[in-house]
C-alpha cells in the first residue's frame, strides 16, 4: 500500500453521491434482496466507523467530524461526536456571509425542544428581487441545518422585537456647534 493514496476531490465526491442517490432511488422500487444488501452493508460500515471513533483520541474525533464527507457519514450513522445544536449553529454561520452579501443578516438563535431557530433580517433592501426573498433564505437555512442535524425536527425563522427609538433626545447628547470666528 502506498503512503499517499489518491483521494477524490470534493466535487467528484459530490458527483458520486448524487449518482448514488439516483441508483438507490431505483433500487427502492426493485423487488428482491438488493435493498436489504444495501441496508446491511450500510450498517456494517457504520459499525466500523463507530469503532474507529471509539479508538480515536478526542483531537482526531474532532478532526474527523469537521471533514464534510466524514461528518455526513457520522450523522448518517448517528455517531457524530458533536451535539446537533453545535452542528446546526455552524451551518448557520457558514450561510451568514452569503446572506450579508445580499443586504440581510442571519443569526443563530438557538434550539427550543427539537426546533432550531434563526433570526433573519432582510435588511430592508431585499424583497422578491434578492434571490427569492427571505422565504428562499429560510428554505436554504432549513436544508443546511437539517442536513447536518437531522435529529432536529424543523427550523423556524424568528423575528427580533424592535424597540422604538426614544421620543426625545437627551440634552447630554447634543453638542453646541462652534461658530466661525467671524460670526461671533
Amino acid at each position: 500500500m502506498a503512503d499517499t493514496a489518491v483521494r477524490l476531490a470534493d466535487p467528484a465526491v459530490e458527483a458520486r453521491l448524487a449518482r448514488l442517490d439516483e441508483v438507490l432511488a431505483g433500487l427502492e422500487s426493485a423487488p428482491g434482496p438488493a435493498m436489504e444488501a444495501v441496508r446491511l452493508l450500510t450498517e456494517v460500515y457504520g459499525e466500523a466507523l463507530a469503532r474507529v471513533l471509539d479508538h480515536a483520541e478526542r483531537p482526531l474525533r474532532e478532526t474527523l467530524a469537521k471533514d464534510e464527507l466524514l461528518g455526513h457519514l457520522l450523522v448518517l450513522h448517528d455517531i457524530h461526536p458533536e451535539p446537533p445544536e453545535r452542528r446546526a449553529e455552524r451551518a448557520v454561520r457558514k450561510l451568514r456571509p452569503a446572506v450579508r452579501e445580499r443586504g440581510g443578516d442571519l443569526v443563530w438563535a438557538g434550539v427550543e425542544g427539537q426546533v432550531a431557530r434563526v433570526r433573519l433580517d432582510s435588511g430592508g433592501g431585499c424583497g422578491s428581487g434578492c434571490g427569492g426573498g427571505s422565504e428562499g433564505v429560510v428554505d436554504a437555512v432549513r436544508a443546511a441545518v437539517l442536513a447536518v442535524a437531522p435529529e432536529l425536527e424543523s427550523v423556524e425563522a424568528v423575528t427580533e422585537e424592535r424597540k422604538a427609538a426614544p421620543a426625545f433626545v437627551p440634552l447630554s447628547t447634543i453638542r453646541r456647534r462652534a461658530l466661525p470666528e467671524e460670526a461671533r
